[in-house]
């Protein structure tokens, strides 16, 4: 499968903690092979300050605060045929935050952003709690691979 990954940083965005492209590149491999997604694939990584990630969640889910990650899936138009999976929006500020609030290697949380959302890219979900029991069986199965454990242990 060919991945076409786009990674950004946000002006102001120290990139000292933040893992290299290579791992990033990894982790949506492990996701799309858990998914069984075998296509060519593009998508966009933005890493964001505290700020900016808490403008896009408040503009686009009406949530007043900076999370973690935001997903936010390709909306082609019926008919077109393209390996765009969408956009992720990952807070680097929070990132570090809670991987040191649940005493885990950051690069390991983000490991686990990365996974989570692009599985949400290609269309999983956790809002019913036998969607969330199926994303999170994905989500263990694309880590345990990369030798990181159990994130909701």
């Amino acid at each position: 499968m060919a991945l076409d990954l786009h990674l950004s940083y946000a002006p102001g965005v120290a990139r000292r903690g933040v893992p290299a492209r290579t791992s990033f590149t990894a982790w949506v491999d492990a996701a799309l092979s858990v998914a069984r997604r075998r296509r060519a694939a593009e998508l966009s990584i933005r890493l964001v300050d505290a700020d900016e990630g808490r403008a896009l969640n408040r503009q686009y889910r009406g949530r007043d605060y900076a999370t973690n990650v935001l997903s936010f899936p390709a909306e082609l138009p019926p008919g077109v045929v393209l390996p765009l999976l969408g956009d992720l929006v990952i807070c680097v500020p929070v990132v570090a935050r809670e991987a040191a609030e649940q005493n885990k290697p950051v690069k390991h949380h983000y490991a686990h952003m990365t996974v989570h959302g692009v599985l949400h890219l290609i269309g999983h979900d956790h809002i019913e709690e036998a969607d969330a029991e199926r994303m999170e069986a994905l989500e263990r199965k694309a880590l345990a691979g990369l030798g990181i454990a159990d994130p909701y242990v």
